[in-house]
């Protein structure tokens, strides 16, 4: 928000769509809660708003143990932005802050530490250690109230590098211990005698829509979509992997994801960060819908399917071998494809489940496949094999952690790959929310059918209205695509 006073005011309506974007704390009791909290509103001179929960954490504010801010998703300004410092959270949200420290995340951003830090303070009022910390508690919360997993185990799966560390960060964060935190464990009857999480997002989700994209591209041998669960492999270190389960449970505005147990995941962050990323639960669908739905073409769609996602992936390479195999061709013959590369190619997991029996090829194995085992035309194997390479030496981020410029430019090098393809990959792996594919078969054909013709320039232009949201535009145009 642009002032104080504005801040103030919208905090005083209680609108659920500023949880996660202002953090509103009050200095005579020490709490920070989300602007839709319940209690009554605070007197303007002791209120403080910040942007972030680490921000108010660092100026030794505790959550409310009501709203549980620390539990809003992320704010969805980063979404649409490519700087280093919407780069960055996105690497700790993901856990590298965990693995590799505050140098390493700076090494991958190509900054300085010093130079980091000093744009963390001026961005979000604290530093990315502050951030990475502030994470590291809230998912060790939530772990302790939604899982019977043992307290050491939990601190490890965090990212705490020691019991000590973990035991101090949550007495100051939330003034309470491990063990007081426990007492207040939520039982999750959907577990199955797994870890289940509950991952929380902004209504609506139109899940139906989301389920249907996934299911039309699921990987045989590793995904499976079945009584309204998505699942999925996940690499969980070089050569071990296990199976994610995603269900939606609309009522609480949640998403279940299991996770089998806790000692097969070395670090959890990952793994909750990239479900998050694929359904793309930190979307705000009332600034989207709102957005897209004040063009009188999209209006109608927007009404019909409110809460549309932009989906995500879990693996920024994987996603863009698929987006090349789907080159002018159908869904389901690049599912076959895909299929048989993941047989000949993918590490098969010790503890498969339903269908889901393999990992997905590493960049570093199709760098090395012969054309005959990807079974594709010659031009087109050729291309993967030399994306593959380009990843596997390091010189092609699909992560998200690069500038994305920089990677659609380099992906563009690569024979073989063309707008459509750089198009689909920002979309989808970049999480780039303005990216369009105007040149796509569905997207021309839903123009048409809108009347807007079918002419990809004109298409360009009208489009620019939609900005900068035009990738959910894409997806609403895939809907009513004939």
């Amino acid at each position: 928000m642009d002032s104080f006073e504005a801040t103030y005011r919208a905090a005083e309506s209680r609108d659920i769509r500023l949880d996660g974007r202002v953090f509103l704390a009050v200095t005579s009791t020490g709490i920070f809660c989300r602007p839709s909290c319940p209690v009554p509103m605070p007197r303007r001179e002791v209120v403080r708003f910040f942007r972030a929960a680490a921000a108010a954490e660092e100026q030794g504010f505790r959550a409310c143990g009501r709203c549980r801010p620390e539990a809003s998703p992320d704010s969805p300004d980063w979404d649409v932005r490519a700087d280093v410092v919407g780069r960055a959270l996105r690497l700790i949200a993901e856990g590298v802050v965990d693995a590799e420290g505050v140098a390493g995340l700076a090494k991958r951003l190509s900054v300085g530490r010093r130079h980091l830090q000093r744009m963390f303070v001026q961005e979000l009022g604290s530093g990315p250690l502050a951030v990475a910390r502030s994470r590291r508690a809230g998912l060790a919360k939530q772990l302790l109230e939604q899982t019977d997993a043992p307290s050491t185990r939990i601190a490890f799966a965090s990212g705490f590098g020691s019991v000590r560390a973990y035991h101090a960060t949550l007495r100051r964060l939330y003034g309470r211990s491990p063990g007081e935190i426990r007492a207040n464990r939520l039982r999750d009857d959907a577990s199955n005698g797994g870890l289940s999480l509950r991952l929380a997002y902004r209504p609506p989700l139109a899940w139906a829509p989301l389920l249907e994209f996934l299911e039309r591209r699921a990987v045989p041998g590793v995904e499976q979509v079945a009584d309204g669960t998505y699942s999925r492999s996940v690499r969980t270190g070089d050569r071990c992997g296990l199976v994610v389960r995603l269900t939606p449970r609309p009522a609480e505005s949640l998403v279940s994801l299991g996770v089998g147990a806790l000692d097969d995941v070395p670090l959890l962050a990952g793994i909750v960060q990239g479900a998050r990323r694929l359904l793309d639960l930190d979307a705000d669908p009332a600034a989207v819908d709102g957005g897209l739905g004040a063009d009188p073409v999209l209006e109608p769609l927007v009404e019909r399917t409110p809460g549309l996602r932009l989906p995500g992936c879990f693996d920024g390479f994987e996603l863009a071998v698929r987006a090349i195999v789907g080159q002018q061709v159908s869904l389901a013959g690049a599912r076959t494809t895909l299929g048989k590369v993941v047989e000949r190619l993918g590490s098969p997991l010790e503890r498969p489940a339903g269908s889901v029996t393999h990992l997905f090829p590493t960049a570093e194995r199709l760098a090395e496949a012969a054309a005959d085992d990807l079974g594709m035309p010659r031009a087109r194997a050729g291309a993967i094999r030399r994306l593959a390479a380009l990843v596997s030496a390091g010189d092609l981020d699909l992560s998200g952690s690069a500038d994305p410029q920089e990677a659609l430019a380099t992906l563009m090098d690569i024979s073989g790959v063309g707008t459509w393809t750089a198009a689909y990959v920002a979309m989808h792996a970049l999480r780039d929310p303005d990216a369009f594919p105007a040149g796509d078969l569905g997207v021309r054909r839903a123009a048409r059918a809108l009347g807007l013709g079918d002419d990809a320039h004109a298409l360009r232009l009208h489009a620019e209205r939609w900005r900068p949201w035009r990738g959910y535009a894409a997806m609403y145009l895939w809907q009513a695509a004939p």
